[in-house]
């Protein structure tokens, strides 16, 4: 039995080697026309196999015409990561968000993957944003604070503003927004820039500061070398080592104690790892006071993700039920969204009568969880899974599917009349938004602005008004270039809507920062709520 494990082993081994150096010469390699071809008829018939609102915002006749001008454009063979970039150009006039492609990567085995694993990048812990033309470095994780708000002149011998006017032209929104492009581009610009050239070892960013102007190099590093980051700090990451003391039986017991409390938490308020930083605390759920008492509540929620969020919001409530708590401000800004279910718990806070969160959502499959368990992109053991579980959840999901008019919905736990909560808030309301506030926090924006629960501040949400594509999704691995689609498969919305279609949740009060309000550290959405509250005493 021994051996025959062993043999088993190597064979899977072999098997997996090389699967992996077929793999990657497959994505490195120069396609013919025919394969190319075959993808893009590939990538169209499974948006209009899944996708359930294909054509709300450009006609069957365009999109068709866009698919088929692609494929008359396409003359000579080219490689995945080229044809993706042209790909990428047709598959946005989709007009969904959440609908998205992404070139394939080079694979690596076991050992290689090790490696890997042992080097940090610098590049990796800074964050940037885009306001008036300008790319700029908006935190370093604490590690060298002469970079915040640096402005980067180069990256390599491109300028940002040449690479991000490329990038826009593949960027997807919902419908004919545009603040997303603005704001996403900043944010995740690194990721459009990998997607753009491939994986990169090292690279020089060209940066201006108040008096000076220089060159940033980073490279990757193996994280033995605690000063080797590309990070410029003085003081060396500190290695934590095992603690190899014996405990007594009280201080074990202290020490669990001690860790379950910190994990519930961090579990708590959405709390964030970032590898090699653990000094750093992040999390997605705050809520402080602003000003000498608590009058006036600012709760921030980064992303609808991670963690015990009704804990949360049942504390967080009961304390400005408690403080008697006359105004709340709800910060959405760059919140890209998440679970469903929180906002909905969230929005039981807010509401004071009974409410049907969302509606059932249209679907064109009435498997839609097995079919994204099921797509090509899975590992080989989650297909089996689902497969052996499949008894069970294919009549679960037939149950929440129904059709009506010809066409088919699946009916969430949203999707059905629930209760406010006792505690719900019933002050004045704030909600701070941009461009980066999208999907679930889009959901949410809706629903508040559609029952006029709150006033808006900032600028238009990259989500959607009136729904999107999102919920369960689907990926699929093109055959030929190995591109990846990202293909929703409900169509959710609330019951809120706006008579023009394809644009998002509109402020009542319209506030575009400056790159110079983060230079002067200006918060002016927040600063005009603050005016206009203190403006009604």
């Amino acid at each position: 039995m021994r051996k025959l494990f062993s043999y088993l082993s190597i064979i899977l081994l072999l098997v997996s080697c090389n699967s992996i150096e077929t793999y990657n010469l497959q994505v490195t390699k120069q396609h013919t026309v025919q394969d190319l071809h075959a993808d893009i008829d590939a990538i169209y018939n499974q948006l209009k196999r899944n996708h359930p609102h294909l054509y709300q915002f450009n006609s069957k006749e365009t999109l068709d015409f866009k698919f088929d001008s692609l494929k008359t454009a396409i003359t000579t063979p080219m490689d995945s990561r080229t044809f993706y970039k042209q790909l990428a150009e047709v598959t946005k006039y989709v007009g969904q968000g959440h609908f998205s492609i992404t070139p394939p990567s080079k694979r690596y085995n076991k050992k290689e993957r090790d490696k890997l694993n042992t080097l940090k990048f610098g590049l990796d812990f800074l964050e940037f944003e885009y306001l008036d033309d300008v790319l700029f470095i908006v935190d370093a994780l604490g590690q060298d604070s002469v970079l915040i708000n640096a402005e980067v002149l180069k990256i390599e011998n491109d300028t940002p503003q040449k690479l991000i006017k490329e990038y826009k032209r593949i960027i997807a929104s919902d419908g004919y927004n545009t603040t997303f492009h603005n704001r996403v581009v900043g944010r995740r610009f690194f990721n459009y820039y990998t997607n753009d050239k491939g994986r990169f070892d090292s690279i020089s960013l060209t940066l201006k500061t108040t008096d000076s102007t220089f060159i940033k190099k980073y490279k990757r590093v193996n994280t033995k070398d605690s000063t080797a980051l590309g990070l410029d700090t003085n003081e060396g990451l500190a290695i934590v080592k095992k603690d190899t003391i014996k405990l007594t039986k009280a201080e074990r017991k202290a020490k669990k104690t001690k860790a379950k409390a910190l994990r519930e938490f961090n579990s708590k308020y959405g709390y964030t790892p970032i590898p090699f930083f653990h000094e750093v605390k992040r999390y997605n759920r705050n809520l402080n006071f602003v000003g000498k008492d608590s009058t006036v509540a600012l709760l921030k929620i980064k992303s609808f993700t991670r963690g015990d969020y009704e804990r949360f919001y049942d504390d967080a409530f009961a304390t400005l039920d408690s403080l008697k708590t006359k105004t709340l401000i709800i910060d959405l800004r760059n919140n890209f969204g998440g679970r469903l279910s929180e906002i909905a718990y969230l929005y039981s806070y807010l509401s004071d009568q009974n409410f049907t969160f969302i509606n059932k959502s249209e679907t064109k499959t009435r498997l839609p969880f097995l079919k994204s368990m099921m797509s090509n992109s899975k590992p080989f053991g989650v297909k089996v899974l689902a497969g052996v579980l499949s008894p069970v959840i294919a009549p679960i999901e037939f149950f929440k599917s129904s059709k009506k008019d010809g066409k088919l919905y699946y009916g969430l736990k949203q999707a059905k009349v629930s209760e406010p909560k006792p505690l719900n808030f019933k002050g004045k309301m704030y909600v701070l938004i941009n461009g980066n506030s999208f999907s679930s926090s889009s959901v949410l924006s809706s629903q508040l602005h559609g029952t006029q629960r709150a006033t808006f501040v900032g600028e238009e949400t990259g989500g959607a008004y009136n729904g999107t594509v999102a919920g369960l999704m689907k990926r699929y691995i093109l055959p030929n270039t190995k591109v990846e689609a990202r293909i929703g498969l409900l169509y959710m919305d609330t019951k809120q809507k706006m008579s023009t279609d394809g644009y998002g949740v509109k402020p009542d009060v319209k506030i575009t920062p400056t790159y110079q309000d983060r230079l002067n550290n200006n918060d002016p959405e927040l600063r005009w709520v603050l005016e206009d509250i203190e403006g009604q005493k």
